[in-house]
């Protein structure tokens, strides 16, 4: 193996539907990857209309790559050798970057966007396989290959490429605007994350802390959530609010069964201004219809009736399965069931109401001057800057 990967072609997937917004759409996934990889300082980048490369010099591949996977916007990518647009270089680079000491089976796929180099793709196809087939115990499959070496020739250059490994998918973060996440400790919040980051949405987390009702531990918790959420992204915000004197305000003047309803309201007003202070266009939670007594049609609906903002929930209509899957795919599961219990568990109610009323939750709201309250959670909330570090298994 003479040969080593020495490019990453990156396939863009999804953004060719974008017509003309599309060089807008490749310049922010250009500016991603840089920004993803910016501990890898040899690294260069090119972006083209249909591709995009990165030259390896002696970065490690597969960490690159590790990172490179998480990158919404990709489609696809491949490691690649870069070879001169050369028959005899091609051929070499192929037969050279392959370990023949293990009989396989193989395929040679060719493709020209350079119609103008000399040889049509079948005979590349022939001439690389020929060299393989003559020395080694390497077999020709057509249909169901061990290996499909794929060769791209253009005007400038041939990349050799012998894997394609899966992107993210969806859009470069950014592309769709700013929303602002409730991030809680559970499942689902995670995931809404996850979700928004994948259409393109730049986040901002909002935590609501209520000690000492909950500890240190819960906060923590949340921030390595954030942090394991923040790699789709570079970096995440998380606004942590002092939600205490409003939360035991909601006891104190409220029937208990309305006081998850009436801390979702407060919630989503704190939000709203949170969301006006750092420009951004919506609100966005992992609730899932009928999940909880909070997350039935009625109570969204009440919920909702605070803001004018528009609420997001990416995981509406996923069940708890669906959910629980997609967070472990995305390595946020086994934080969010660690032990550590958030304002809303914490003050849940024995007999919460399944069909709130807007004019009872005014009735209630009545009673005491929340509008200060509100504004001092919001003037009062702590701004935590989060980066996609790894945190040892036994941080907690």
């Amino acid at each position: 193996m003479a040969y080593r990967y020495n490019h990453i072609l990156i396939r863009y997937g999804e953004l060719s539907l974008k017509g003309k917004n599309r060089n807008n759409f490749i310049k922010a996934l250009y500016d991603n990857v840089r920004k993803a990889l910016k501990a890898f300082p040899t690294l260069e980048f090119e972006k083209q209309h249909d591709r995009m490369y990165i030259y390896l010099h002696d970065e490690d591949s597969k960490q690159v790559s590790d990172i490179l996977a998480k990158v919404f916007g990709i489609s696809s990518f491949s490691l690649a050798i870069k070879v001169e647009p050369d028959l005899d270089q091609i051929i070499d680079a192929c037969y050279e970057s392959l370990d023949l000491t293990t009989p396989k089976t193989f395929k040679v796929a060719a493709r020209r966007s350079d119609k103008l180099f000399p040889y049509i793709s079948d005979e590349i196809n022939r001439k690389v396989a020929t060299k393989i087939l003559k020395n080694s115990d390497w077999k020709v499959d057509v249909h169901n290959p061990d290996v499909k070496i794929v060769v791209e020739i253009h005007q400038d250059a041939a990349y050799i490429m012998t894997d394609r490994i899966q992107g993210a998918g969806g859009y470069p973060v950014g592309v769709g605007g700013k929303a602002m996440v409730l991030l809680s400790g559970g499942i689902d919040s995670p995931v809404a994350c996850y979700l928004m980051m994948k259409r393109g949405v730049h986040i901002e987390c909002i935590h609501y802390a209520s000690p000492p009702y909950t500890s240190q531990n819960a906060q923590e918790k949340v921030m390595e959530l954030a942090r394991l959420v923040s790699g789709y992204q570079g970096d995440v915000l998380v606004h942590v609010v002092p939600f205490t004197d409003l939360q035991l305000a909601i006891y104190q003047n409220a029937d208990e069964s309305y006081a998850i309803t009436l801390m979702r309201r407060m919630m989503m007003r704190i939000a709203t201004g949170l969301a006006k202070k750092r420009h951004a266009q919506a609100i966005a939670t992992g609730e899932s219809i009928g999940q909880v007594a909070s997350q039935t049609l009625e109570s969204m609906l009440a919920i909702n009736d605070v803001t004018n903002m528009p609420i997001i929930r990416p995981v509406v209509c996923m069940d708890k399965v669906e959910i629980i899957d997609l967070s472990k795919k995305i390595g946020t599961y086994e934080t969010s069931i660690l032990p550590y219990e958030d304002c809303c568990t914490i003050f849940t109610p024995k007999n919460p109401v399944t069909k709130p009323r807007v004019d009872k939750c005014e009735k209630y709201e009545g009673k005491w001057d929340f509008d200060k309250m509100v504004q001092d959670c919001i003037d009062n909330t702590e701004d935590i800057w989060v980066h996609p570090v790894k945190v040892e298994e036994d941080l907690f």
